[in-house]
């Protein structure tokens, strides 16, 4: 575990580098900051990362309060370097960091990751969710169906809004 202001310069060149190449691309700028911040987790092979998780601290709206959320961010393989557990690896002590600091953990998931954080027994969240933009509380149906959460007393059929980020708001 690893706090962002302490990543060596190297190391999180490193990561970036490891996310672009397990995303094949696709990981944008905005990615990059929402991954910023908080705690990264790490598996190291032959002096090379070659897995990576963060989690980083939200501000979530539900049940008529705010909460503290530990949100899941940049969870990569390399491709070289997948199918041998790192993806469980590196989520294992994200985990522990959300049961120990935060009121519950949620993430978004890849159509390819819905099988990695369901068997860790992550659960989809069945109601709606929103954001809380600038222009007030909007709904982000396009999120309903890949938003995923853990721990926390939360009615998984409410309402689940998130904190306004540049970029992908989930």
């Amino acid at each position: 575990m690893i706090p962002t202001p302490a990543l060596p310069d190297g190391q999180r060149s490193a990561v970036r580098r490891l996310l672009d190449d397990a995303f094949d691309g696709d990981f944008s700028d905005d990615d990059w900051e929402h991954a910023l911040g908080g705690l990264h987790f790490l598996a190291v092979r032959e002096d090379t990362i070659v897995a990576h998780a963060a989690v980083v601290q939200r501000s979530f709206f539900h049940a008529d309060r705010a909460w503290r959320c530990g949100y899941v961010e940049a969870v990569a393989v390399h491709p070289a370097w997948r199918r041998q557990g790192l993806a469980g690896e590196v989520m294992a002590a994200a985990e522990q960091a959300i049961d120990r600091a935060y009121d519950f953990g949620a993430l978004s998931a890849s159509d390819a990751g819905r099988a990695l954080y369901e068997s860790r027994g992550w659960l989809p969240w069945r109601g709606r969710t929103a954001v809380l933009s600038p222009a007030g509380l909007s709904l982000t149906p396009d999120d309903d169906d890949s938003t995923f959460v853990r721990g926390g007393p939360l009615d998984l059929d409410g309402l689940l809004a998130c904190d306004w980020r540049n970029g992908d708001v989930w």
